[in-house]
């Protein structure tokens, strides 16, 4: 296995509109840190089609996704320029596979997180912030069975990433606080669903984590979303959702 070809075999699944498979044997990462490898390798032919890198993700946070894939720790994915929206984001369905979506709570930094500052803290990462802002992370899943999912490949894939809709920054000198905020969702005008954010700022401590243990920077200016406030939906063309966060505002997207 090189990092290389297992990338390029799910890049071109993924150009080619194929469903999700795991990697073949031959093909399969060892370790999750070689999965990790293929991912920027992935991240590498991705960006003629999506832009350069400009934010992170966080994947699998919850112990029963964990559980189904056989880990105990969450992965981490890359989000590409081009595939940033603003809020209200009119999205085609044309677009996607299998289009679900996460609600979160979004971080901007304003200065860098290198690996020199690492281990990173949620005391250490705080000042890097300079705006909080509600998000939505596009899932494209490719109809993939969650059950049968092996994480390696998965992390290889980009963990599904296929964008995120961001709703207006607040600065945070005006943000309230992040631990705990609640959020809800409303699809087509009705609530579907409701829930707390845990502490946004723990997660970028992780996702800075990860990237210096690859010797990567996250950068000045990049966002970084931080796990879904409520349980994943799936959308589909005609829907309009709403994620609204007390003191943050919302994020609108629909899909024609």
């Amino acid at each position: 296995m090189t990092a290389e070809a297992a990338a390029q075999a799910l890049w071109s699944a993924r150009r080619r509109r194929e469903n999700y498979s795991n990697l073949p044997a031959d093909l399969r990462p060892r370790s999750i840190a070689d999965a990790y490898a293929a991912q920027d390798a992935y991240a590498a032919l991705a960006a003629p089609t999506y832009g350069p890198v400009a934010g992170a993700k966080i994947a699998t946070t919850t112990k029963v996704m964990q559980q189904l894939m056989g880990i105990d720790h969450p992965c981490g994915g890359v989000i590409f320029r081009k595939t940033i929206h603003a809020s209200p984001a009119a999205l085609r369905q044309a677009d996607f596979i299998n289009l679900r979506i996460e609600c979160e709570i979004a971080l901007r930094l304003q200065a860098e997180l290198p690996p020199t500052g690492a281990p990173w803290s949620r005391e250490s990462v705080t000042p890097a912030v300079d705006a909080a802002m509600p998000a939505f992370e596009l899932i494209e899943d490719r109809n993939a069975s969650y059950r049968e999912t092996d994480v390696r490949s998965m992390i290889v894939d980009n963990c599904w990433n296929g964008g995120i809709v961001l709703g207006d920054a607040v600065p945070s000198s005006r943000c309230p606080p992040l631990v705990g905020i609640a959020g809800r969702l409303a699809m087509n005008g009705k609530p579907v669903s409701d829930g707390h954010a845990e502490d946004p700022y723990a997660t970028l401590a992780w996702l800075a984590n990860l990237w210096a243990e690859r010797g990567k920077t996250l950068q000045r200016g990049m966002v970084v979303i931080t796990g879904s406030v409520v349980a994943t939906v799936s959308i589909a063309r005609g829907d309009r959702a709403v994620f609204a966060v007390d003191g943050l505002g919302e994020a609108v997207m629909t899909v024609a």
